[in-house]
């Protein structure tokens, strides 16, 4: 088949995909950091100028505090002395506190506080602009009205304290609303990149899974249903080429069935001729054979059986190799497997005066009954041809690490120390066989490593005891869809 060309689409890259969505996470994150900086920034901002402003307030009420000692300074002096010029001092200070409070106090106070120190100012402003002097008793009034400035004054400073105070509040509730907003958009961001993470994870992994599941189905040589992967273009194209590679396949268990199907007509068709021609021979159809004639034919005719027997068992080898990559899996009850392969052979084991056992719990798996019962009754079929008389065979079920477990023994001659690496090797007979019993071809233990491995899992003769039997034990994986 000539291999197909595989256009590429229009369609984006896995890799284009792939760095989109790391993108688009890593902009989410990024805008949801720029947004809390700048919100911690605006908040700063608010805090030092909050801040600034206190102090300024602070420094007002001082100076304040200060220009009214200086007016009362002034004042007291002028009702000593009568110097226009201490008058003029005390008008300086008066205009700049008047100053200082309009600018910097006032727009913070309550207007009746503001109004009564305005008040305040201007009545020891009209005393001393009335000529007031020391023998009208005038200091005494004067003296009053600047004590009752000096307590306006401490009021204008606890007003400006519990301004600030309510500020500082009003701040640190701000800064709080703040922290617990940034945190939102924050958690926002990091949810929102999470989701889309995984909206692009699972898009992206979906054609993956079918590639996984496509690639396991070649693996396992379920060729029928076609290879169609979607999404990405790369991964698309991978798609049609395993395709292509599915129909090769198709095409070669296509042709090996052919060989095998021509193989066993070409070569059972002049065998059974030859086989038919030494009986008649041995028949004496064409004349009687003398003694020697007849030790040749009976020669012949033994190695013409022998021959049939090797190549039925290749092509049964054969068979099963191919049919090992055909798995029909389905939830089977091993236990009940088992059970049924020893009533199966229960002539064979009874004939012999054997027990078998099987000992275990009830375990399901995903299998080829059909196909793992193959390679059980063959295990089990050998454990009964070896087992000396009299004597038991156990089967043994079990789940360790992950894997279901089936062991079969016996208590035969066991596996010779030269033959336990070879033991699954395709027609390869062992130096140790039972009494009397007809040589086995040697492809029994094959196919029952075929039929496991097919399986995923493993078979293998475990290390006993010398001469103490056979112990097989085949690992399955523990996995059920």
């Amino acid at each position: 088949m000539p291999r197909p060309s595989f256009r590429p689409s229009f369609r984006p890259s896995f890799r284009q995909l792939l760095l989109l969505a790391i993108g688009l996470v890593a902009g989410l994150l990024a805008a949801a950091a720029l947004s809390s900086l700048f919100a911690l920034e605006r908040l700063l901002a608010q805090s030092r100028g909050a801040a600034d402003h206190a102090v300024q307030l602070s420094q007002a009420v001082q100076r304040q505090a200060e220009q009214g000692v200086a007016m009362e300074r002034a004042a007291r002096q002028y009702l000593v002395l009568g110097d226009a010029a201490l008058l003029r001092n005390y008008e300086e200070a008066a205009q700049e506190a008047r100053r200082l409070f309009d600018e910097r106090l006032a727009p913070q106070l309550a207007r009746p506080l503001a109004a009564r120190w305005r008040a305040d100012v201007a009545a020891i402003s009209d005393s001393l602009a009335a000529g007031a002097t020391p023998e009208s008793g005038a200091d005494d009034a004067l003296a009053a009205r600047f004590r009752d400035l000096a307590a306006t004054n401490a009021e204008i400073a606890d007003a400006v304290r519990l301004w600030r105070e309510a500020q500082d509040r009003a701040l640190q509730a701000q800064l709080e609303a703040g922290r617990v907003e940034m945190t939102h958009r924050v958690l926002g961001a990091i949810a929102l990149a999470l989701l889309v993470a995984a909206a692009f994870g699972w898009w992206l992994t979906r054609p993956l899974l079918g590639l996984e599941r496509a690639i396991i189905g070649l693996g396992e040589n379920r060729l029928d249903a076609p290879v169609a992967i979607g999404g990405p273009s790369d991964l698309r194209s991978l798609g049609q080429r395993l395709e292509w590679l599915r129909l090769q396949l198709k095409e070669l268990d296509a042709d090996k069935a052919r060989f095998l199907r021509h193989v066993s007509h070409e070569l059972k068709t002049p065998l059974a001729a030859l086989r038919e021609g030494v009986a008649l021979l041995e028949d004496g159809v064409a004349g009687t054979l003398t003694p020697d004639q007849r030790e040749v034919a009976t020669i012949l005719a033994q190695n013409t059986a022998a021959l049939q027997r090797q190549i039925e068992a290749l092509l049964r080898f054969n068979a099963a190799a191919f049919e090992a990559r055909r798995l029909q899996r389905r939830r089977t009850d091993l236990r009940a497997l088992l059970r049924a392969l020893v009533d199966e052979q229960r002539l064979q084991w009874q004939a012999r005066r054997l027990r078998v056992e099987v000992e275990g719990p009830a375990l399901e798996a995903e299998v080829d009954p059909d196909k793992l019962g193959t390679a059980l009754a063959n295990l089990l079929s050998n454990a009964i041809r070896y087992a000396p008389p009299g004597s038991a065979v156990e089967i043994a079920l079990g789940r360790e690490s992950g894997s279901l477990r089936i062991d079969i023994c016996d208590h035969g001659p066991g596996v010779a120390e030269a033959d336990r690496d070879r033991v699954f090797e395709p027609f390869y007979r062992g130096e140790r066989q039972p009494e009397g019993a007809v040589r086995g071809s040697g492809i029994g233990l094959s196919i029952v490593r075929e039929y496991v491995e097919a399986h995923g899992g493993r078979v293998e003769l475990m290390p006993g005891r010398p001469d103490a039997g056979a112990h097989f034990r085949i690992q399955l994986p523990d996995v059920l869809v």
